[in-house]
């Protein structure tokens, strides 16, 4: 799934035409993800030829202080922050502070070096299933898509690629898209984030950094989304039951999500 080039968005990607099997695909124009929008341009012409009029922000306030999202005055602006439970209890995770550990090798060495990056993404991810923020989060995101009222939403937290990512997963899963088409989904946004943060992966080598963990720090690989996917098999069996019950979307939203996103072959 190619990225949009708007000039003034990182990682902006319509879901649309993803294939779905049995003659079905995602619709187009309605679901958009991408990373965080504080250099938006309601000018700019890509931008405003999608139409959007809900943005779902998935970052925490920390991050929504220092580049709040800019979008244009009509557009509905919801914070859904879904790790603040897993930075209550233990501390700022990676999804949240990339900048931060691009810009300090020795620090990133400490916290994270030695294979504890992609344990701590992984962390990450389960949370992302079983924290009550992250639940109400999703929830928030889902319910406002099955809204039949509403019109073409976008969703993205720092990269767009971690709580991003588990978003759009969750909804192709729903779509019933197989495993292999929300896996290629989820890491086709590595180039992207890769040109994004190129700079700073750099400056972070420059200055000694492991060109290893920079990648594991700014990438997405299949070890994290599995992480995810284990904790909703182990605690709610299916996709299905963890969307219901883990986070009390009623039957009813998942069947308008389906409608909405949905199309058929004539």
């Amino acid at each position: 799934m190619p990225a949009i080039p708007a000039a003034t968005v990182a990682n902006l990607r319509d879901l649309g035409t993803l294939a779905l099997g049995e003659g079905r695909s995602v619709r187009s124009g309605r679901l958009f993800r991408s990373a965080q929008l504080d250099r938006l341009d309601p000018a700019d012409p890509v931008v405003a030829a999608l139409g959007i009029r809900t943005v779902v922000d998935f970052r925490t306030a920390h991050e929504r202080a220092e580049r709040p999202d800019r979008v244009p005055a009509d557009v509905r602006l919801l914070v859904a922050d879904v790790l603040a439970d897993h930075l209550a209890s233990s501390g700022l995770p990676p999804a949240a502070r990339l900048k931060t550990l691009l810009t300090n090798p020795m620090l990133a060495e400490q916290a994270l070096g030695g294979g504890r990056a992609q344990e701590a993404f992984a962390r990450t991810y389960r949370a992302f299933v079983s924290s009550d923020s992250a639940r109400v989060a999703y929830r928030v995101f889902l319910t406002e898509l099955g809204d039949p009222r509403g019109g073409p939403l976008l969703f993205h937290c720092t990269a767009g690629k971690d709580r991003t990512g588990w978003a759009a997963a969750i909804v192709l899963s729903l779509l019933g898209a197989d495993e292999k088409t929300v896996l290629e989904e989820y890491l086709s946004v590595n180039p992207a984030v890769r040109q994004a943060f190129a700079p700073m992966i750099e400056g972070f080598t420059a200055q000694g950094g492991d060109p290893e963990l920079a990648l594991a720090l700014i990438g997405v690989v299949p070890e994290y989304l599995q992480a995810a996917l284990d904790e909703v098999a182990a605690r709610h069996g299916s996709m299905e039951r963890y969307v219901r019950d883990g986070l009390g979307v009623p039957d009813e939203v998942t069947d308008v999500i389906r409608e909405r996103l949905t199309v058929y072959e004539a």
